[in-house]
């Protein structure tokens, strides 16, 4: 999200094709069995509804104060009503908390663990790395994949990296663990030929695509991702893509960059017309997508209460529901 913006063999090959997500080019050698081995049974009918997952909530932020274990536990009881699939973006307390939640719970719950880099942060990231292999092989039971990085090569994004940098930690991480390894970043990243020099370091491509911030009504979302996809497909030939974040606000300010980029028309009516038609899509074509995002996160933007970045969730921040998950 902009910042300003997981029966193998035969059987598993047929359901990884028919999601559109085709043998990954091996770096080592079970690379490919990896991935089919840990997201074919994700992939059996019916197709699983995936969401990412802020926890914060009013008060709190990445840094601290993090949700307590009691308000995590209750935001995966909310979460397994809808969503049997979690993407995180960090590997911090709060990821280790909702991983131990899951276990602890029994919850069938399965997690995409994000590794979150930062530019000049040399110290930051190693530890994020570290943690990241940690928690991964701690919970195996729970993790089904890693992201590393989020968001840090496309043009606009706040907190732009190194690809060289990025690509050593992206080997560390595949070095240390036992599930497939993937970066998130935006479609207009993966569509760009320097992502060629990426895409062969993972076994799958997170790839981030909001119609809504490109300028597109409700009724065009479903058409603009496919548009999208397939150009990011035709560039990385056989690379299996996960949709990793799309979504539909809720509220859009009528001042800045927002203001500017956005022509669809925010609303609960609108989020739960394009929630229902990106679900139907992700059936009908077997392709696995990420929702962004489970519940409103206050703290992100700025100071109007009305700016879009606080307003992509499907739950308030109160955690009551919207009208694409109420009752």
């Amino acid at each position: 999200m902009r910042w300003r913006r997981a029966a193998v063999g035969l059987l598993a090959l047929a359901v990884l094709g028919l999601a559109g997500l085709g043998p990954a080019g091996c770096r080592r050698g079970d690379s490919t069995h990896e991935f089919m081995a840990v997201f074919a049974p994700l992939l059996a009918d019916p197709i699983p509804h995936a969401v990412c997952y802020g926890p914060h909530r009013d008060g709190q932020r990445p840094g601290g104060p993090d949700p307590s274990a009691a308000q995590v536990r209750e935001d995966l009881v909310l979460m397994e009503k809808h969503w049997s699939l979690l993407r995180v973006y960090g590997a911090d307390p709060v990821a280790a908390t909702l991983l131990e939640a899951i276990r602890e719970t029994g919850s069938a719950m399965k997690v995409v663990l994000g590794v979150w880099i930062a530019p000049d942060d040399p110290a930051g990231n190693a530890a994020q790395v570290a943690e990241g292999i940690r928690l991964a092989n701690a919970y195996r039971d729970v993790v089904v994949g890693v992201s590393v990085g989020n968001e840090t090569q496309v043009s606009w994004s706040a907190h732009r990296s190194d690809l060289d940098a990025l690509i050593g930690y992206v080997k560390q991480v595949r070095a240390g663990v036992h599930v497939p390894i993937t970066v998130a970043d935006d479609f207009n990243f993966w569509n760009k030929p320097e992502s060629a020099r990426l895409s062969p370091e993972l076994d799958f491509i997170l790839v981030h695509a909001h119609p809504m911030w490109n300028g597109r009504q409700a009724d065009e979302a479903v058409a603009w991702l496919a548009e999208q996809l397939a150009a990011v497909g035709a560039l990385h030939p056989g690379r299996p893509l996960v949709l990793g974040e799309t979504g539909w606000a809720t509220s859009v300010a009528d001042h800045g960059e927002q203001a500017e980029l956005i022509k669809g028309i925010p609303g609960e009516a609108e989020q739960k017309a394009v929630y229902d038609a990106v679900r139907a899509w992700s059936r009908d074509t077997r392709r696995l997508v990420f929702w962004f995002e489970a519940f409103d996160e206050n703290w992100k933007g700025g100071d109007d209460p009305v700016e879009v970045e606080k307003h992509w969730g499907v739950y308030r921040a109160d955690r009551t529901p919207k009208a694409a998950v109420a009752p």
